[in-house]
């Protein structure tokens, strides 16, 4: 792959990656809640969830997508419900950091949640097809190429889950005074809402 092109996805796949969105709102909440080396195995479903998401794509599922207008509507609107779920258990959450409707109460919990928030995005599986593609050579060999973006999107993505995990956990001392938590919880609500109906009203 030529240096150039690389640098360009890196560039663009680093402003991608960083914008708040499920994920990211996740590993917020969570290295609040629990701290980001807890968090560490939310990560890992988030970036296990992508990763199939990816293979998904590469099989062929994101063709599919855009040709079915009803399976894609299908696959949002589930997603979006079940972000907007998450929003409703934050703004439940009241004054706690670590309710237990929230279902981080185990690593394998935090691992099943990152797993099902990543999975619940089919626009991740379009965004494989449709980003990733542009910045592969035909004149060269595919495997490689592709081996080496899918490697600098995880690092890049694992690095900005980490950022946001830390960043959650610096905000929990700042939580503990009267009223803070339950303006947090409801915050996060209100961030899964907006992403919920974004992905509902989102187009193909």
């Amino acid at each position: 792959m030529h240096l150039e092109l690389w640098l360009a996805f890196v560039a663009t796949t680093f402003f991608i990656s960083g914008t708040p969105g499920p994920n990211m709102l996740l590993m917020l909440s969570h290295g609040t809640r629990y701290g980001w080396q807890p968090t560490l195995s939310t990560m890992a479903g988030a970036l296990t969830g992508l990763a199939l998401l990816f293979t998904l794509s590469a099989f062929g599922l994101a063709a599919i997508l855009a040709a079915s207008a009803k399976l894609f509507l299908l696959l949002k609107l589930v997603g979006a419900a079940y972000l907007i779920y998450l929003g409703i258990q934050c703004w439940r959450a009241g004054d706690a950091l670590d309710e237990p409707n929230i279902r981080g109460d185990s690593a394998w919990a935090r691992y099943r949640l990152g797993l099902t928030v990543a999975l619940s995005n089919p626009k991740a599986i379009l965004f494989a097809a449709a980003f990733l593609p542009q910045f592969v050579d035909p004149r060269l060999a595919q495997g490689p190429q592709w081996a080496l973006l899918l490697l600098t999107f995880f690092v890049i993505e694992a690095g900005w889950q980490v950022a946001y995990a830390a960043g959650g956990t610096r905000l929990a001392a700042w939580l503990h005074r009267p009223g803070r938590i339950r303006s947090f919880n409801r915050f996060c609500g209100t961030a899964f809402f907006a992403v919920g109906g974004m992905l509902a009203l989102a187009r193909r």
